[in-house]
């Protein structure tokens, strides 16, 4: 029971850390990359869909990224909903191409982007965390069911706390790359 229990909490554990993953990709960097644009949604006939579902998205250079459409009349579409997209970049049209440049970034900008990955950071932590106590709570419950002794509610316990520092030291490294990577000019 414990060994399911604790392979169970690993799983949800993996999965705040990759969703914490996906949201840092989402923090706009002074660098072009081609996942910026995964969450941007645009209308393809009568449904909204992923840009990368419309169009093919390459990095041209280190601060530029090129969406080239696989229909033509759907490159003003993809252009709209990237200009009108949260992260703040003005797509250029260049006939069959779209240039989307990456502003530099201000000093401001970048600390002000920093506290938002600090803050993803934490929303993990406390999933993370949340996580640890429902594990422990399960562990209660089977001993009060008389499932498990005591001394396995300890060790299980030991175990589900070895888990979550491993994955709160996880957190912590990701976070220290992207606002290093963030506060790189």
């Amino acid at each position: 029971m414990i060994s399911e229990l604790k392979k169970n909490i690993e799983q949800k554990m993996q999965k705040s850390v990759e969703a914490l993953k996906t949201d840092l990709a989402k923090v706009r960097t002074g660098r072009a990359h081609t996942g910026l644009l995964d969450h941007v949604m645009v209308e393809y006939y009568g449904s909204m869909v992923p840009v990368n579902q419309v169009a093919n998205i390459t990095l041209i250079d280190a601060r530029t990224i090129g969406v080239q459409t696989w229909e033509k009349p759907m490159l003003g579409k993809v252009e709209r909903a990237i200009r009108d997209s949260d992260l703040g970049l003005n797509p250029a049209n260049m006939g069959e191409l779209l240039r989307v440049p990456m502003p530099a970034l201000t000093e401001d900008r970048r600390r002000d982007l920093t506290k938002v990955v600090r803050h993803e950071g934490e929303t993990a932590k406390v999933a993370i965390r949340n996580l640890r106590r429902d594990a422990n709570q399960q562990l209660k419950d089977a001993v009060k069911d008389k499932a498990i002794s005591e001394d396995d509610e300890r060790r299980g316990e030991e175990e589900v706390q070895k888990l979550t520092d491993r994955y709160v030291a996880e957190i912590d490294k990701l976070l220290a790359q992207k606002e290093q990577e963030l506060m790189q000019i």
